[in-house]
C-alpha cells in the first residue's frame, strides 16, 4: 500500500510491454533536442517509426544552473494535421511514471488532440530513463511482501520500520547526492526546460493523478509561461501526508461501497465481510497457484484496491474474492502483482522506488508510530477495510529517510496565469473529488476553471463520457474554456 496511489497501477501490466526508449538522440548542446529513433530495451522492443526519442541535459541542481547535469529520456509524435499548434505534454502521475513507456500505449486515447499537437512525454528525474532509481532487488522485494504492514504485535512493528528504514538506505545507496533533487519542484524547473528546447513560446500541458500536482507546481513558477494546462484526477494540494491518507481512505472505500452496491450487497455488510477475510489472511495466509509464494493480508489489500480503479474491472474482483472464500488466493495475487508491477518471470517494476524517492523529498511530515495509533480509530472509521492499512502507512512511507522533507503542502497558486481546466470525478478511488474543487480555488479566481464528471473510475477524460471528453478537447485544441463548474453527467 502506498500514499499515492497510482493512476498507472491499471496499466502496470501494458507498461511492462510497452515500447521503450533507450535514449534516442542527446540535445543538440545550445537547448534545443536532437530526435532520433527509440531504441529497444531490455523489458520492451522499440516502439513504431512514428516515435522519436531524445535526451535533454538539465542541471541535477538548479541552484547550480552551470553545474552537473544528468539525462532526460523524450518521446514524442508529430502532430497530423497542418494547423500545429505546438507540442503538447504530458505526465502520468505516479509520482514515478515513466512517460517514455506510457505515452505510445496512451496516444489512441489523445488521437483527436494530435491533429493539432506533437505528443510529447518525458520520464521525470529518478524515473525510469532518467537516472531511474531503484532501492531494492527483485529477491529482496518478494521477500519483504511477508512484512506485515498493519503490525498487531511490538515485533511485527519493529519489523515494519527496520523494512521501511532499510528501503530508504537502499535508494540512498543507488541514488546518491540525486536523491535530493527529484523533488516536484525540480521537474517542475525541468519542464520548462522541455518547453524551451521543444521551441514553444508557452506550456501546453496534460497532468493526470500526481501530473496536476506537478502541474500546479510549474502554474505556480511561471504562471506567464502557462499555455493550455488540463489537470484530470486532481491531487488534493491543500492535504498534508496524513490528509493525503485520510483523502485514500475516504475514495477508495466510497469506490468499494459502490461496487458492492453494484453486486447487490449492502456496504456495511460487504465491507464486514471483506474485513474478516482480511484478518483472516492477517494469521493465515492462503496458498495460490505459485510454487512459494501465499496471499497474505497485505498483498490481498492490494489487490482489492486495483479492480477499484475501473468500473469495467469491478467483475474481476467478484471473481478473486469469491476464489479467496473458497480458500485460493491464486486471483488476488495476481491482481496484486499486477499492482506491484511483477511480471511471471518475478521481475518488478520501479514505479514505487522513484515514488517513493519523489514524495519523501517533497513532504516533511513525519508522523511517528505513537502518533500513527492515535489516529488509527479515525482511520478505521472512514474506511473500515482500508483505513488500518493507510494509517500504518504514513508512519512507515518515509520513517528514517535519508533527506529531509521540504513542504508540508504544495504551493499552486498561479495569478497572472490564463484558465487553467481542473477535472475531477465524483467517484474517483485514488483522488478523490474535493481535491478538485481545493485545486482550482487554489489556482486562483479566474485561474483555475472545474470540471465536474458524475463518474465512477481514477479520471475522467477517456472513460467514457462524451461531455468531457468533448469539453476538454475544445479548451485544448481551440482555446473554448467552459463556464467553471460545469457538470457532464
Amino acid at each position: 500500500m502506498t500514499r499515492f496511489l497510482r493512476w498507472t497501477a491499471l496499466a502496470a501490466a501494458s507498461a511492462l510491454l510497452a515500447a521503450g526508449c533507450g535514449g534516442g538522440s542527446s540535445d543538440d548542446g545550445k537547448g534545443g533536442l536532437s530526435w532520433g529513433r527509440c531504441k529497444a530495451t531490455a523489458d520492451a522492443p522499440a516502439p513504431s517509426s512514428e516515435w522519436q526519442c531524445a535526451t535533454l541535459k538539465v542541471p541535477l541542481d538548479w541552484s547550480k544552473p552551470d553545474g552537473e547535469t544528468i539525462g532526460l529520456a523524450l518521446i514524442r509524435a508529430k502532430a497530423r494535421g497542418d494547423d500545429r499548434a505546438g507540442s503538447l505534454l504530458f505526465n502520468f502521475g505516479g509520482p514515478g511514471a515513466s512517460g517514455v513507456s506510457m505515452m505510445p500505449s496512451y496516444a489512441p486515447t489523445v488521437s483527436r488532440l494530435r491533429e493539432r499537437y506533437d505528443l510529447v512525454s518525458w520520464d521525470p528525474r529518478g524515473v525510469g530513463a532518467s537516472e531511474g532509481v531503484r532501492c531494492r532487488g527483485d529477491k529482496e522485494i518478494q521477500a519483504a511482501e511477508s512484512v506485515d504492514v498493519t503490525p498487531d504485535t511490538p515485533a511485527e512493528e519493529k519489523a515494519y520500520f527496520a523494512d521501511a528504514a532499510d528501503f530508504g538506505q537502499g535508494c540512498h545507496k543507488d541514488a546518491g547526492k540525486l536523491m535530493a533533487h527529484v523533488s516536484t519542484a525540480d521537474s517542475a524547473r525541468d519542464m520548462d526546460r522541455i518547453r524551451r528546447a521543444l521551441g514553444d513560446d508557452r506550456m501546453n500541458y496534460f497532468g493526470i493523478s500526481y501530473g496536476t500536482e506537478l502541474g500546479g507546481t510549474y502554474a505556480h513558477l511561471f504562471p506567464k509561461r502557462v499555455g493550455r494546462m488540463t489537470l484530470d484526477a486532481v491531487v488534493d494540494p491543500a492535504a498534508d501526508t496524513v490528509g493525503h491518507a485520510k483523502n485514500q481512505a475516504r475514495g477508495f472505500q466510497r469506490a468499494l461501497n459502490g461496487y458492492l452496491e453494484s453486486t447487490g450487497q449492502d456496504p456495511q455488510a460487504g465491507s464486514r465481510k471483506i474485513t474478516a477475510l482480511l484478518r483472516r489472511l492477517d494469521a493465515r495466509p492462503l496458498p495460490t497457484g505459485t510454487p512459494g509464494r501465499k496471499l497474505t493480508q497485505t498483498l490481498a489489500a492490494t489487490g482489492i484496491i486495483l479492480p477499484l480503479y475501473s468500473k469495467d474491472s469491478w467483475p474481476t474482483l467478484t471473481s478473486a474474492l469469491d476464489a479467496a472464500e473458497r480458500g485460493d488466493g491464486s486471483e488476488l495475487l495476481a491482481l496484486a502483482d499486477g499492482y506491484n508491477e511483477r511480471d511471471p518471470s518475478g521481475r518488478y517494476g520501479t514505479t514505487t522506488h522513484a515514488q517513493r524517492v519523489i514524495s519523501c523529498l517533497d513532504d516533511r511530515q513525519r508522523p511517528t508510530a505513537a502518533e500513527t495509533k492515535r489516529l488509527l480509530p479515525e482511520f478505521e472509521r472512514i474506511s473500515p477495510v482500508f483505513g488500518t492499512f493507510l494509517g500504518w502507512d504514513t508512519a512507515g512511507w518515509c520513517h528514517d529517510w535519508p533527506v529531509p522533507g521540504q513542504h508540508d503542502t504544495p504551493e499552486v497558486s498561479a495569478p497572472g496565469a490564463p484558465p487553467v481546466l481542473v477535472v475531477g470525478n465524483t467517484g474517483d478511488p485514488a483522488t478523490p473529488y474535493e481535491g478538485a474543487r481545493r485545486m482550482a480555488d487554489e489556482l486562483g479566481k479566474g485561474v483555475g476553471v472545474l470540471l465536474t464528471w458524475r463518474g465512477e473510475g481514477h479520471g475522467a477524460y477517456g472513460s467514457g463520457s462524451d461531455c468531457v471528453d468533448a469539453t476538454v478537447d475544445a479548451y485544448l485544441l481551440d482555446g473554448s474554456v467552459p463556464k467553471d463548474g460545469k457538470v457532464c453527467s
